[in-house]
């Protein structure tokens, strides 16, 4: 069919306005916040000693055809599953990333980091990490140049409407604070478990409060998941595979349990904000528990490591062994899980009922 001008003007001028909404309005902005279990490659900019960017790392991460990238596991993390799931058409990029400029940031920024914490003093034995704080005070970067890409009305409403912001963080503050071995020994004798945790509720409480006053309105907040049952844990502890680490497993749920309580008075105390809870612990509990029901052959070995029963003293590098098949395994490294694992847990947070999310799952969460 012959198409005159007209057309095609028509035709160009309705393309140009699908690409400006698509950048501009589209399903908004995913803004990352936390660990190395959603750390996208911040680490790589970082003079630390916790980086993924060495093989196998995203072994089968498809978009950077299978070439590591900084994530912390075979494939995609659960911020890049739940940014696709929800029709984000770019993964959020690294905050330190030389292309987090311009129009890029509009489908979101990662300003996570492996071996951050909420505190700012954990993970100080990787020397480099960006904690909590830190990431926020990246994001003030973000939101002022959000003013300046939309307008600042337009940028407000696409920040408060259209954007989730994800915080998966807590997991480092004990394993690399409260329970690392001789490091935190003076820690441990000085200050109860209470207190500690006492201290990381306040900390993040502010955090999140920060967070609204810079316009997030819509908030995911994943509580600590089961570290007394990573291979790292198992392996240092000298554990039987069915076993994990009382200690830190009582730990996790001491905050746990403080962290939900924390979301309820913010949903009460902030007006038009969501804190949606993410059940994390349990959720990885049914999975390592009934790991065969997944179709996975261990959930107590990682696939690339090595050392001890589980592999789980030495991360995963170039000279780690590595399982034959991936995707049966619930963890791809001594403290991270595989993409498989990842993906289960993704599709229960975007689509599950209250028992591993509430008051609302993601999908709800956005269409809010």
């Amino acid at each position: 069919m012959a198409m005159n001008s007209y057309t095609v003007a028509l035709l160009v001028f309705f393309i140009n306005l699908s690409l400006s909404w698509g950048a501009d309005e589209g399903l908004g902005a995913s803004f990352i916040f936390g660990d190395s279990l959603v750390d996208a490659g911040n680490n790589n900019y970082l003079s630390t000693l916790s980086k993924a960017n060495i093989p196998p790392n995203g072994i089968d991460f498809a978009a950077n055809s299978g070439n590591p990238t900084g994530r912390y596991t075979n494939g995609r993390t659960i911020g890049d599953i739940v940014g696709e799931e929800l029709g984000i058409p770019n993964y959020a990029v690294p905050f330190l990333a030389p292309n987090a400029t311009g129009k890029a940031i509009l489908y979101g920024v990662n300003y996570a980091s492996g071996g951050g914490g909420i505190l700012n003093q954990t993970g100080r034995i990787f020397v480099n990490r960006l904690s909590m704080d830190i990431q926020i005070d990246y994001y003030n970067i973000t939101r002022k140049q959000f003013d300046k890409l939309l307008g600042p009305s337009k940028a407000r409403d696409y920040i408060t409407k259209k954007s989730i912001f994800s915080i998966t963080v807590g997991a480092n503050d004990f394993l690399n604070n409260y329970l690392l071995p001789v490091l935190s020994i003076g820690t441990r004798i000085s200050q109860s478990p209470d207190s500690f945790v006492d201290l990381l509720i306040s900390t993040l409480r502010s955090q999140l409060t920060r967070l609204y006053k810079l316009d997030a309105r819509k908030f995911v907040i994943g509580n600590v998941g089961p570290i007394g049952c990573i291979p790292y844990q198992k392996t240092i502890n000298q554990l039987t595979q069915n076993q994990c680490v009382e200690l830190a497993n009582k730990l996790a749920l001491q905050y746990n349990g403080r962290l939900k309580d924390l979301l309820a008075e913010l949903n009460d105390n902030l007006p038009e904000a969501t804190f949606v809870h993410a059940n994390v612990y349990d959720l990885v509990m049914e999975v390592i528990t009934n790991y065969a029901k997944y179709g996975f052959v261990s959930a107590s070995k990682a696939c690339c490591g090595n050392g001890g029963q589980f592999q789980g003293i030495i991360p995963c590098g170039p000279t780690s062994s590595m399982c034959s098949d991936r995707s049966k395994y619930v963890f791809w490294d001594p403290y991270h899980p595989s993409e498989a694992a990842n993906l289960i847990i993704a599709k229960r947070l975007l689509d599950g009922g209250t028992k591993y999310i509430s008051p609302m799952n993601l999908r709800q969460l956005r269409d809010l």
